[in-house]
């Protein structure tokens, strides 16, 4: 009997303000969503080959699909989530990786500045 093998590619949850579009740069808006980050439509282009994309915003689901589908981005994304689904990394402008250290872990937030306000 032959044996089965599967490719399954790894989830992959992407923020989307700070990291796929220039947040930092404008005021907040729940109504709007800023342009995209330079560079984010080849990030995903790439990732995409070899990872199953989920879009992770807490906007509105129905902005966000817009404004993926008017930047032409929505062809890497699986689905939109604001739901931390399991998956093999998350990608987040905040976020701290914990690396088995507590108390490295407090310092990282006591210093912590997300990057666009450094």
């Amino acid at each position: 009997m032959d044996k089965c093998t599967y490719n399954f590619k790894k989830k992959i949850l992407i923020d989307l303000d700070g990291v796929l579009n220039n947040y930092g740069n404008e005021k907040f808006d729940e109504n709007y969503i800023p342009q995209v980050k330079v560079g984010a439509k080849e990030f995903l282009e790439e990732l995409h080959q070899s990872a199953e994309l989920y879009l992770f915003t807490t906007r509105n689901l129905m902005l966000s699909t817009k404004w993926l589908i008017k930047n032409n981005l929505d062809i890497y994304f699986k689905d939109i989530t604001n739901i931390k689904i399991p998956s093999y990394l998350y990608i987040d402008d905040r976020c701290i990786c914990f690396k088995g250290e507590y108390k490295d872990t407090l310092n990282e937030i006591k210093k912590f500045k997300v990057y666009w306000k450094e």
